[in-house]
């Protein structure tokens, strides 16, 4: 599964959302995700990530480590300064 693949397979799968891929060691294996949408408002952060998991359950054969960041837009104003994004 291509970074294109799994940003396309989030945004399928949460509606309005935003998904950043990153692949920050370039190996394929050791991702970053960050997941931005207004479905996210007031879900607790497990709730949030199951959502996404459950979205990526197909990929995770060929992925070796997900560092996954889920915000509201709100949330994300302000974060996505911290992450370069």
């Amino acid at each position: 599964m291509t970074l294109e693949d799994m940003k396309r397979t989030i945004e399928t799968a949460i509606p309005q959302s935003a998904a950043y891929i990153l692949d920050p060691m370039n190996d394929g294996q050791h991702l970053q995700a960050f997941v931005v949408s207004p479905i996210f408002e007031g879900l607790p952060l497990f709730k949030q990530q199951q959502m996404v998991m459950k979205a990526l359950k197909n990929a995770f054969d060929s992925v070796h480590a997900l560092g996954l960041k889920t915000f509201t837009p709100t949330e994300w104003q302000t974060a996505r300064l911290k992450y370069g994004l």
